[in-house]
This record gives structure tokens, sequence and C-alpha cells, in this order.
């Protein structure tokens, strides 16, 4: 069952019986809601339910679940971690409750990495750091740029004043990355093709985290909560290594 994310410590109304786990990504993806995740986490552990959560978009750099209550912490090491867009790699982390339980399912499981991934996630985790703090850097400047832009309806980044969820956002997290999104100005699916087809730096991709900029079509049909209306189609903007003014032209 899916829950609406502005939905907090009310998650305690959806918790029944049997519900053994409450899986959580925040920022959410596309449209970046923002969750109060120790709300969430105290309703849930008052219910028994183990606390899960795809930290993926912050990194354990600028947000640590295990210190907002959350029990497993789930991060795609694809992305920022390796940041070369050439692996395919997940790591998952539990705190002392469940460790010893989460342990015993990877070994009986038998889950193994290729060493050669390993190898590449290692070496990109030695510049993790200042990469991220590039895309972080280069992203706000970008997303305030964009705001003032006539064809541009909304940005939605977390960390930008004008998102509804900046103050909580604020609270938890000690830093942003480098995606997110725009609502354009009307024009439904054409103006959103014409968008990224003008485009000359970014490329077109799903996978972020990588040293290039992307962009993609955002699709919110498929949706069953959430279903916010907005003021034209969605564009999701990975900004990556290169010159913000290159990007901006």
């Amino acid at each position: 069952e899916y829950y609406d994310p502005h939905i907090g410590a009310g998650i305690a109304a959806l918790i029944k019986a049997n519900t053994k786990v409450v899986f959580k990504e925040s920022p959410g993806s596309n449209t970046y809601e923002v969750q109060d995740i120790p709300a969430i986490a105290k309703a849930a552990h008052q219910a028994g339910a183990i606390v899960m959560m795809d930290n993926t978009w912050a990194t354990p750099l600028y947000f640590k679940p295990l210190d907002h209550g959350v029990d497993i912490s789930i991060h795609a090491a694809t992305k920022y971690p390796a940041g070369h867009s050439d692996v395919l790699l997940g790591t998952v982390s539990a705190n002392e409750t469940y460790w010893k339980q989460l342990y015993e399912g990877f070994c009986t499981l038998g889950c193994c990495s290729g060493p050669d991934d390993i190898y590449q996630v290692l070496r990109g985790l030695r510049t993790m750091g200042v990469r991220l703090e590039h895309h972080q850097k280069s992203a706000l400047a970008l997303a305030l740029w964009l705001e003032g832009q006539p064809g541009v309806a909304q940005v939605l980044h977390p960390a930008l004043e004008s998102h509804p969820d900046h103050v909580l956002w604020k609270r938890d997290f000690c830093g942003s990355s480098g995606i997110f999104s725009i609502v354009l100005k009307g024009g439904g699916q054409k103006a959103q093709h014409a968008f990224l087809d003008a485009l000359k730096i970014f490329g077109l991709g799903y996978s972020w985290g990588g040293y290039e900029s992307l962009a993609v079509p955002v699709f919110l049909g498929d949706r069953t909560i959430a279903k916010r209306s907005y003021e034209g189609p969605l564009i999701r903007l990975q900004v990556g290594l290169e010159d913000v003014d290159d990007l901006k032209a």
C-alpha cells in the first residue's frame, strides 16, 4: 500500500496487524516531496514495523538515515559512489538491532558482487565528497537560474526556499545532490519533447549520479497517490560536473 509522502505521524492509521515494513524514499522520485522521517519512524516502531529507506538522493554525506529512526538504509552505489555511470551495484546498511538479521539473509541468499564493480565503487568513494559538493553547487545555481526563466512554471528542488517542503528538508538534511525537476509552463508532451530536443550538453538518460548532465521526461500518469496537478509537463535534470554557464547556454 502506498502512502502520501506528507502523511507524517498519520501513517499510524494505515499500519495494519500484518504490517512488517514501512519503506520510504525522501525526497521522492521526480517530484521531490520531503517526508517527516522521524515522525514516520516513530509511528512505525510503535506498531512493531521495520523502517527501510532509499537514501540514494542525499547519500550518507547529506543525510544519515539511522540517526533519524531508520532501521535499514538502502543506497544505489551505481549513482554518486561510483560516479561514472559504468557500474551496477547497491549497498544496504542496518542499525545494531537488525544488522545480524540482515547479514544472515545476505549469506543465505548468496549475494555476490563482481570484484571489478566493487573496486570501481571503492575508487569512486575517494572523490565522492568533492564531486557531490560540485553537483550540489552547480544544481542549485542552475535551479535558481531556471526559476527566473519565462518558460518555467516551477522548480522542484528541496533546497530552494520556494519548495513547499524546504523547512523540513533544512531541518533534517545537511546538503543536496545534483538532481531535481522543473515544470514547464503548459504545452503538454510536445513542449516537453521540444525542450529535450533543444538541449546541447545534457544527454538523455535515466541513470543519474555520474559526471555527465542528463535529462529525461517525467511521466506521472501511473501514480495512484500524490497525484498533484502541475501547470505543465515535467523534466528531470541531473546536473553533472560541467561548467554551469555552458549548461545554461
